[in-house]
C-alpha cells in the first residue's frame, strides 16, 4: 500500500475487487484509503468478481481511474474473450465477461439511472432480452485505412508499418490496428477485409494520411442484409482514380464473390467520414435488401438502418407488444426514421402519422408505405420541434404516440408538444436511458405515469442498451 498520508495519485499501484459494471462498460471496485476514506476505482476490461493488481492513471476528485497490471483472481464470472485483438480494440468493453451476467449488469445500469432521477417508482425493470447468440450481429461495419500501424502486445513487428486496414485504437486517432479478426461484426466481414488488405499492398494503393491529408483509401464500409444474404462494400476514397480503384475493385469482387455490389464514394474533403459525396456503382445495383417487421427495406451505402437486425426484429415485436391491439386506430410516429416502427404496429384499416427531418429518409418512408399498401401514411418531413404543432393540426387525435429520438433525447420544447397531443399511451424507444430519465420527469410531470421499462441488448459485450418504455395518461378515458 502507497504512503496514506496522502490521496491515491498516478502511479500508485493498489489492489482492487471488482463489484459492477458502469456506463462506460469499466468495472468498478473500491479501495479504502486511510484518513481519506474510501475510493471508487475504474478498471477498463475488468469483469465483476476479479481481483486485479492495477496502476492509478489519474484520479479526478474522488474517483480513481487505473489500468489492469496483473490477475489476482479472475473470479467466477470471467470468460476467455473469443477475439485476440480484445482489450486493444475497442469495439466490445466486456467480452470477457460471461454473457448473462452482461444482461443483469446492463439492467442494474438501467434501474440505477432511472432511481437516481426519482422516476421508476414501483416499476420495476424488466430482465434485459439479450441474444441467443451474442456473435457476428452486426450488419454494418466501419474499416478505416490508415498509414501508421498500431502494433499491438505480441503482433509481427517486423511487418510494414506504413499501412493499416482495420480499427483506430481508443484514444489513438492518429494509428490504426490491422483487425485480422471480429467476432461481432457479419461472418463475411472478415475474410474481405483481409482479402483488401493484402490487395491494396499488391497492388501499391496508398492509405491516406490523417496528418497531410494524402493517400487514395480512406474507409471501406461493409453491410449485410441477413434476410437477403446481399453483401454490399463501399468503399471511400480520397479521388476517383478510376485507373487504380477499379482494377482494385474488380480484384476484390473475383476474390470474393458473395460481394454483390460495390459501391465508391470519393470523398476529397480532410474530414474524416466514411461517406463520399459523389458515389460510383462499380458492382451490382448499389444497393442491397433488408427484411423488417413485414417491410422489405432498400439500402444504399448512406442509408440508416439498425444495425443489429434480428435484435430490431425482437425491438420491434417489443413496440407492438406495447402498443397492443385493443383497438387503437391513428399512430404518431415522432423522429420516424424510414418508418419502420409506425409501419408495423399500425393497422390496416388504421391512420399513421410520421415525423422525421431526414430528407432521404422521408421518401424511404413513404415508398415503403406506398408497397404496403398504406394509404392512411403521411409522413412530414422537417424537424419535430418546428413541425408538429402544424403536421397534426386538424387530424384525428392520437391513440398511440412512439417517439424514438436520437441519442441527446427529446429537445425541451417538444416535451410540451408531446404532452398537448393528450395520447392515452405513450412508447419512447431509447438509446440512451440517461437522456430518457431526464425527459420522463417532464412527462410525469404532465399527466404521464410510467408503467413498463423492457430493456433489449442490441450491442452485446457492449454498455450500450435499448430500452422501451410504455407511460399512460392518467385520467384517460383511452382510445
Amino acid at each position: 500500500m502507497p504512503s496514506v498520508e496522502r490521496k491515491p495519485r498516478k502511479g500508485d499501484r493498489i489492489v482492487v475487487s471488482i463489484e459492477r459494471l458502469d456506463a462506460k462498460g469499466q468495472g468498478i471496485g473500491h479501495v479504502d484509503w486511510p484518513v481519506y476514506g474510501r475510493f471508487p476505482v475504474a478498471v477498463r476490461h475488468a469483469p465483476p468478481g476479479a481481483t486485479l493488481l492495477v496502476e492509478v492513471v489519474r484520479r479526478r476528485s474522488s474517483k480513481v481511474e487505473a489500468r489492469h497490471i496483473e490477475w489476482l483472481d479472475h473470479g467466477s464470472e470471467f470468460v476467455d474473450p473469443l477475439c485476440k485483438h480484445y482489450g486493444t480494440c475497442g469495439g466490445c468493453a466486456f467480452q470477457n465477461l460471461k454473457y448473462e451476467r452482461q444482461l443483469v449488469e446492463l439492467k442494474g445500469l438501467v434501474a440505477e439511472i432511472l432511481n437516481a432521477r426519482n422516476v421508476l417508482g414501483d416499476v420495476q425493470v424488466e430482465p434485459v432480452i439479450g441474444m441467443d447468440d451474442p456473435r457476428w450481429y452486426r450488419n454494418k461495419m466501419d474499416f478505416t485505412f490508415g498509414n501508421r500501424r498500431w502494433i499491438e502486445a505480441g503482433a509481427d513487428s517486423d511487418g510494414p508499418q506504413g499501412f493499416a486496414l482495420g480499427m483506430h485504437v481508443p484514444f489513438r486517432h492518429d494509428k490504426v490496428m490491422d483487425v485480422n479478426e471480429c467476432y461481432i461484426a457479419f461472418p463475411e466481414a472478415q475474410n474481405i477485409v483481409n482479402s483488401a488488405r493484402s490487395l491494396a499492398k499488391e497492388m501499391g494503393l496508398e492509405p491516406w494520411n490523417l496528418r497531410e491529408h494524402v493517400g487514395l483509401l480512406r474507409y471501406l464500409v461493409l453491410r449485410k442484409g441477413f434476410h437477403s444474404g446481399e453483401v454490399l462494400a463501399y468503399l471511400v476514397t480520397s479521388a476517383e482514380a478510376a485507373d487504380r480503384v477499379d482494377p482494385f475493385a474488380a480484384a476484390l469482387i473475383q476474390a470474393h464473390p458473395e460481394i454483390t455490389t460495390l459501391v465508391q464514394g470519393i470523398n476529397e474533403l480532410p474530414a474524416g467520414v466514411a461517406v463520399g459525396h459523389v458515389d460510383r456503382v462499380l458492382h451490382g445495383p448499389g444497393v442491397i435488401h433488408e427484411s423488417m417487421g413485414g417491410v422489405t427495406f432498400e439500402l444504399s451505402p448512406k442509408s440508416f438502418f439498425q444495425t443489429n437486425t434480428l435484435q430490431a426484429e425482437r425491438l420491434v415485436e417489443v413496440v407492438r407488444e406495447e402498443v397492443g391491439s385493443d383497438g387503437h386506430k391513428v399512430v404518431y410516429d415522432l423522429y420516424c426514421g424510414t418508418g419502420l416502427l409506425g409501419l408495423a404496429v399500425t393497422p390496416e384499416d388504421g391512420e399513421l402519422i410520421g415525423f422525421e427531418r431526414e430528407a432521404s429518409s422521408v421518401a424511404d418512408a413513404r415508398a415503403y408505405a406506398e408497397r404496403l399498401g398504406m394509404g392512411h401514411a403521411t409522413f412530414v418531413e422537417g424537424d419535430v420541434l418546428e413541425r408538429l404543432e402544424e403536421g397534426v393540426a386538424g387530424r384525428t387525435k392520437a391513440d398511440v404516440v412512439i417517439v424514438d429520438p436520437p441519442r441527446v433525447g427529446l429537445h425541451p420544447k417538444v416535451l410540451p408538444g408531446i404532452a398537448a397531443l393528450a395520447a392515452p399511451k405513450l412508447v419512447y424507444v431509447s438509446c440512451s436511458i440517461k437522456n430518457a430519465a431526464r425527459d420522463l420527469i417532464e412527462l410525469k410531470a404532465r399527466g404521464y405515469r410510467l408503467d413498463r421499462v423492457r430493456p433489449l441488448d442490441l450491442f452485446p459485450h457492449t454498455p450500450h442498451v435499448e430500452v422501451v418504455l410504455t407511460l399512460t395518461l392518467e385520467n384517460s378515458t383511452g382510445a
